[in-house]
């Protein structure tokens, strides 16, 4: 059996701001296993990168706080360590890769020294051999004369090869679970590609557990192990990433996946998921997703739906997968 690296039990994130208290993260609960990638999906204000900032320790607090739930990484809860060792578990032990790399990178700083400093100051690694280290990682994400370019400073890249400068900081010290926040974002559909397959070859070839937060059903597809769809702060669904693909069994999923472009639609209006996200601050009673569900009933207004065990047509349970719809059998068999 897997070893369980990231176990989140029912986490709740909010912010206290002027307006009232915005409920950023309402009981989410996933898990990551060894070697295992989960994709995080939603539009953006689900809660997707407020809960991976939650796990890696990096919140803004205040106006941020974490109002209840469990982080266990490895089995260690991470949200009763003290700060000084919660610090030690970051870098080391979990990594993030930031989804706008040119903010991420010290601009004044050259990006070999930045990749060396990690080995300086966790392993105790000389400049020179830490330097060395960093020129190593640069080829190993496969950045063109590497040993050449570590001088160089981030605004003398591109934007895919600062982000390939990110994804080398994460691996660095060859951490077992990375947390990926929307790493293609702003690259063209080439340089996206070449990143997903980088991240995946990587993810294989040092058997990490990671996580990708993205909006982009496309992006994950043949990446992901296990897809979990949050909408408002919840996760809506989970599924094996083939059987959410097939067989969506909650109404927003599905509008996600229909909203994708398709070659065979060539010509058609392109679909649209009416309405928008809810204002946090007022998050609607009952299925927060209801105003802008085309399934929504009286009880959808009324009762808010818990996450249904899924099961075949006869009664059969679906390994891994979940569903926050009143309706999720119409969804997924009607």
């Amino acid at each position: 059996m897997a070893a369980t690296l990231l176990d989140v039990r029912d986490l709740y994130v909010e912010f206290r701001t002027r307006d009232g208290v915005v409920k950023a993260v309402n009981g989410v609960s996933y898990a990551v296993e060894a070697g295992e990638t989960l994709a995080v999906l939603g539009e953006s204000g689900s809660g997707k990168s407020v809960t991976a900032q939650a796990v890696m320790g990096i919140l803004d607090t205040p106006p941020g706080r974490i109002a209840n739930g469990r982080i266990l990484f490895q089995g260690e809860d991470l949200l009763t360590l003290p700060a000084e060792a919660r610090r030690r578990v970051r870098g080391a032990r979990m990594a993030m890769i930031f989804q706008d790399a040119l903010s991420s990178l010290n601009p004044v700083l050259s990006v070999g020294y930045q990749l060396a400093e990690m080995f300086h100051v966790h392993r105790g690694a000389s400049r020179k051999e830490a330097t060395a280290r960093a020129v190593e990682l640069m080829e190993r994400v496969r950045i063109p004369a590497a040993k050449a370019r570590v001088n160089d400073y981030p605004h003398q890249f591109s934007g895919g090869m600062r982000q390939r400068i990110m994804i080398a900081m994460a691996l660095a010290l060859e951490p077992d679970l990375i947390i990926a926040d929307e790493p293609t974002t702003a690259l063209d559909v080439t340089v996206q590609a070449q990143v997903m397959d980088l991240l995946a070859e990587l993810q294989r070839e040092y058997r990490m557990g990671l996580i990708l937060i993205t909006h982009d059903l496309g992006v994950v597809a043949d990446v992901a192990d296990k897809i979990a769809v949050m909408y408002a702060g919840r996760i809506v669904e989970t599924a094996p990433v083939h059987e959410l693909y097939k067989r969506p069994a909650h109404p927003y999923t599905r509008g996600l996946l229909d909203s994708i472009p398709r070659l065979d639609h060539k010509g058609h209006e392109l679909y649209a998921i009416k309405g928008l996200p809810p204002n946090l601050l007022r998050i609607p009673p009952g299925c927060p997703f209801h105003p802008r569900c085309p399934q929504a009933r009286d009880v959808c207004v009324r009762d808010e739906p818990p996450l249904y065990e899924v099961t075949e047509a006869d009664g059969t349970p679906v390994p891994g997968r979940t569903s926050g719809c009143h309706f999720w059998k119409e969804t997924m068999h009607g």
